[in-house]
């Protein structure tokens, strides 16, 4: 039994890094080939939100068959679309083909995530949650660093980066062969009760939802915008392909830390810590265009908020009883599309008003709203479970 759960946990997360690879890699480069076209930022922008208009979209309708057909078919096509779409891509090199594709790879990325989160969630132990999704988001976080490395594939062959991602998905499709279907626990799911169901989760869990949007709004923004902003302040693709892994690697270094001290501390506490260093970090970054300097600034900030989806998802948990966790997993994919859609829009707005800084000056915002109302949630600690100091 310890073998199989070992077994499925392994492919789980593998999955989970493949998407992150998937991401990490179409958001910088088609970001950067739509800036060679003349398209304006705010369009590029606009093009980048679609991944999340598709995991958006994808939200409330993924619970119901989740349930009907458990987490494995589930996790299965989400796999597939995603393989499919990204290897048309390079097909046709137009906007709104792109558009579309992107969407569906939304679709796909949303449905394969929201079974596997939960797949891990409902089957980890209650004092060792947050450091299986630590692990959980840092096999993510590593595979949306390498995806951005992959950028420069692009040299030998427009294909070539398209096709390695879209194998990767295939190949990890296989390996869930020999894992064993579960389902979640079964609960009543016709519309009243599914808009109670809602109500419940926001009423009970918002303040655990406002990371899910922060990091969806910070992710997009750093993957569809910096690209664009960079080249604008004289950085070249080279530099984009070092700085944006930055972040990611500086994420995977105290994802692990962060999930364990919350485990100890208490969400809560280590959320409002490490978004204020986060905010100190990004708001620096206005004030420089060295390489060296956004390099760093960009690590920290790794470090301290690269790290937020994954404590939303463990504060969520501790939060709310088992049979509401499907429905918060949902809320929490719907705020982390709707942070996902606005932080490239929004970067794009301010990266055609501004120059300097232009980006940072929208997260910055974002971080200081996000520390307010974490910080303004009264009940969080009346809810939040006693944690264990056996780790």
């Amino acid at each position: 039994m310890m073998n199989q759960y070992r077994y499925r946990f392994l492919i789980l997360i593998t999955i989970v890094f493949i998407s992150g690879y998937s991401q990490g890699m179409l958001l910088p480069l088609l970001s950067i080939l739509l800036e060679e076209a003349g398209v304006s930022s705010s369009m590029n922008g606009l093009n980048a939100s679609a991944l999340y208009i598709g995991i958006l979209f994808a939200s409330p309708f993924i619970e119901k068959p989740v349930r009907k057909y458990g987490y494995k078919p589930a996790t299965s096509f989400g796999l597939v679309l995603v393989a499919i779409s990204i290897t048309l891509i390079p097909i046709w090199q137009a906007f709104w083909f792109w558009f579309i594709l992107r969407v569906i790879v939304g679709i796909g990325d949303n449905l394969l995530h929201f079974a596997t989160q939960l797949w891990i969630t409902t089957s980890t132990p209650k004092e060792k949650r947050g450091r299986n999704i630590a692990i959980y988001g840092s096999s993510f976080g590593l595979g949306f660093a390498a995806g951005p490395l992959s950028t420069r594939l692009v040299d030998l062959s427009i294909y070539l980066p398209f096709l390695l991602a879209s194998g990767l998905a295939l190949l990890t499709w296989g390996l869930l062969i020999r894992i064993r279907n579960e389902f979640p626990d079964s609960i009543d799911t016709g519309s009243d009760r599914v808009l109670i169901k809602y109500w419940n989760v926001l009423k009970i869990g918002w303040a655990a939802l406002l990371p899910s949007f922060g990091y969806g709004f910070l992710e997009a923004s750093l993957h569809g915008n910096f690209p664009v902003y960079a080249l604008r302040i004289g950085l070249d693709v080279n530099a984009v392909s070092i700085l944006l892994p930055s972040f990611v690697v500086g994420s995977l270094v105290f994802q692990m830390p962060l999930g364990i001290l919350s485990d100890k501390y208490g969400r809560k506490n280590v959320l409002l810590i490490s978004i204020f260093c986060g905010w100190l970090c990004l708001s620096g970054a206005i004030f420089t265009t060295s390489l060296s300097m956004l390099f760093i600034l960009l690590f920290i900030s790794g470090m301290t908020v690269g790290s937020l989806f994954s404590l939303s998802i463990t504060y969520l948990a501790d939060l709310l009883p088992t049979d509401l966790l499907p429905t918060g997993n949902i809320l929490a994919g719907i705020f982390f599309g709707v942070g996902s859609i606005l932080g490239p829009f929004l970067g794009g707005m301010f990266i055609d008003l501004l120059e300097k800084g232009s980006i940072f000056y929208v997260i910055s915002g974002m971080l200081i709203v996000l520390f307010l109302g974490i910080a303004l949630h009264t009940t969080t600690q009346q809810n939040e479970p006693r944690y264990s100091t056996n780790l």
